[in-house]
């Protein structure tokens, strides 16, 4: 379920091209790491192929007519233009903070909205540089104020040029249906709780409150976003399921009624094997990425050079056994040296090997979701409609 709703799976996952793409997974993280190529383009390759990279440019930050915006989502993303009102509840929580992580210079930013309103589109650099002379994290005051006026929704961020965001003002940005839409945090949570278990297929509570952090930047909201997520589910129209472990065990989650039938209607559908970016967001969930795949996935570029274990850098790359007495079913990741696809003496990615019946690039499905039918008569899952099933794999060896 999870690969088909994230798009690796069958031939729905390509239309719309990337469009189509980022809403179906809601949110597309950004990084800085470029060693093979940008997260936002690794994750486009990854589900429509070889993609022309001003193409996908053009579809995050179109230079005319915006059809995505940047904001904090699981991390910094680039969103469907449409989602603007839904964050509506972090933009909120963030201005009854009063602060980012710096002190916000009120002078300044009275400034640097002066400036967007009287010359249009700007960069930090254009309003006065971003940096303040010291560390990395050392901002000028300007920088602070233009992105707290971001976080806030007072600028929005809508085009890049040279990897520099470029600021505007929403009513000169967003599409006018837009503009003005402050919908109350239940409404926010409920939709953005359906876009998270729409990219997923089926997740437990902790992985909708993942999707899109509910708790950062939300300390001043009571409840808690993450303390709503069962109302929220229900309010978003989702089913409630048991996702089956071993040993019987079950754990409670939601599943999107429309991955759920597809689910019950019996897997379909192959894709080749592919790269992905280590911020993909089939993978950005590290508890989930180990319960699904077995793979213990961190982010090594953070890790001292002693302590690694894959390299730096790494990508999880999806891998189905050639044989059944291999493994357990359904795709691992597995490790190569990175150098087969040429990033440089030293570091290794995770490559796929093969897929079912050995024909390579094809990708197997995976059994998370799909319906277990003796499942339905395990005892203790009250209230719950459908019982997925999922046993975990081991991670490669070491």
């Amino acid at each position: 379920m999870t690969l088909r709703a994230q798009g690796f799976v069958g031939t729905e996952g390509r239309r719309g091209g990337v469009p189509g793409m980022l809403r179906r997974i809601g949110a597309v993280q950004l990084d800085t790491i470029s060693v093979l190529a940008r997260s936002h383009e690794l994750v486009a390759y990854a589900r429509l192929g070889p993609v022309p990279r001003d193409r996908i440019e053009r579809a995050y930050w179109h230079p005319g007519a915006p059809t995505a915006f940047e904001y904090w989502s699981h991390a910094a993303c680039v969103l469907p233009i449409e989602e603007w009102p839904y964050y509506a509840f972090r933009r909120r929580a963030i201005r009854s903070r009063g602060l980012r992580w710096h002190t916000v210079p009120e002078r300044a930013c009275a400034e640097v909205v002066a400036r967007l309103r009287g010359e249009g589109p700007l960069t930090a650099t254009q309003l006065g540089g971003a940096k303040g002379g010291g560390p990395w994290w050392d901002w000028s005051e300007t920088k602070i104020a233009v992105e707290w006026l971001l976080d806030v929704g007072d600028v929005i961020c809508v085009r890049r040029e040279g990897w520099r965001r470029v600021y505007d003002l929403p009513e000169r940005a967003l599409p006018a249906g837009l503009l003005g839409q402050e919908p109350p945090d239940s409404d926010c949570l409920a939709h953005l709780a359906g876009v998270a278990a729409r990219a997923l297929g089926v997740a437990t509570r902790a992985d909708l409150v993942d999707y899109q952090r509910l708790n950062h930047l939300t300390k001043t909201v009571d409840p808690r976003p993450a303390k709503r997520v069962e109302e929220s589910a229900l309010a978003a129209g989702l089913a409630p399921v048991a996702i089956g472990g071993p040993g019987g065990t079950a754990v409670p989650g939601w599943a999107d009624p429309g991955a759920l039938a597809q689910a019950q209607a019996g897997p379909r559908g192959r894709h080749r094997a592919v790269l992905l970016s280590p911020f993909d967001s089939l993978v950005w969930d590290r508890k989930r990425t180990l319960r699904m795949f077995g793979f213990e996935h961190s982010l090594e570029a953070y890790v001292p050079k002693p302590k690694r274990i894959h390299g730096y850098p790494a990508s999880p790359r999806p891998w189905r056994p050639p044989s059944p007495d291999a493994a357990p079913a359904g795709p691992r990741l597995c490790p190569l040296p990175a150098s087969v696809i040429g990033a440089g003496a030293g570091a290794r990615a995770w490559l796929g090997a093969g897929a079912e019946g050995g024909a390579a690039g094809q990708l197997g499905q995976h059994p998370v979701g799909v319906p277990d039918p003796g499942a339905q008569q395990r005892p203790g899952v009250a209230g719950i409609d459908h019982v997925l099933h999922a046993e975990p794999l081991r991670g490669p060896e070491r």
